[in-house]
């Protein structure tokens, strides 16, 4: 755990570079012992990283040439065209699922692993999102199954990269940290009574409040529209009245 761990880790710093622009896209990545030396890891755990990075098709590895970072464009189109409401439900479907067969056995290694993540999720905005991110995927790994861990990392990928999707989850994640940290918390506390009846309805608790907010937060910006238009065709309309 300690090594995956690792890599994961040097792959999000890694992925924040590229971010905030130190890696743009198309750019080539340093060595693998540039990148060792500068992150301070080990050549074998930034090759894992990569190879990590490259299954997200965030970057492309290229036999004798190095790594590149791929176009954000070019890689947000292979992405299936689905809304924020549809990835949310295909979530609750797989995730409460991966919630009841990790509480079976789930170690108490991970648990303490998840109590970690959830205390960053008080962290900054980047942190937080990280953190739930690994929240989510580590209860997946620990559900024993590598095809429900598969689905989950791939509608972790449409929910971090599909921007119209990206943007209603912001939306209201930067609202409701209060609540998201307590849901979590009842996930994490059902899993360590090791009850998987518990800990797929806590799961399924927290994605039904999250489209109950994203439904709010839609009607919200829907109403606004109208009342922008509203407003446009009144001054149009009515200017011509003015003395």
């Amino acid at each position: 755990m300690a090594g995956e761990r690792l890599y994961r880790s040097v792959a999000d710093r890694i992925l924040t570079m590229i971010d905030d622009g130190t890696f743009p896209p198309r750019s080539r990545l340093p060595g693998e012992r540039e990148l060792a030396e500068q992150l301070d890891v080990s050549r074998v755990t930034v090759r894992q990283a990569e190879i990590f990075l490259q299954a997200q098709g965030i970057i492309q590895v290229k036999t004798g040439s190095g790594a590149y970072v791929l176009d954000p464009s070019k890689h947000n189109g292979s992405l299936p065209n689905v809304s924020a409401f549809e990835l949310t439900e295909a979530r609750t479907l797989f995730e409460s699922e991966a919630a009841a067969l990790a509480a079976r056995d789930i170690s108490d290694e991970t648990l303490g692993l998840l109590e970690g993540y959830l205390e960053k999720m008080r962290g900054n905005e980047r942190e937080a999102e990280l953190a739930d991110r690994e929240f989510h995927r580590t209860i997946a790994s620990a559900s024993g199954n590598a095809a429900v861990l598969y689905v989950v990392e791939m509608l972790w990928r449409i929910r971090m990269e599909s921007k119209p999707v990206r943007k209603v989850y912001d939306s209201v994640c930067h609202d409701d940290a209060d609540a998201r940290e307590a849901e979590h918390r009842e996930i994490l506390d059902a899993l360590r009574a090791r009850d998987p009846a518990a800990a797929r309805i806590a799961m399924r608790e927290h994605f039904r409040r999250l489209i109950v907010s994203m439904l709010d937060v839609t009607e919200e910006q829907a109403l606004e529209e109208l009342r922008h238009k509203a407003n446009e065709s009144r001054e149009r309309f009515l200017a011509g009245f003015e003395l």
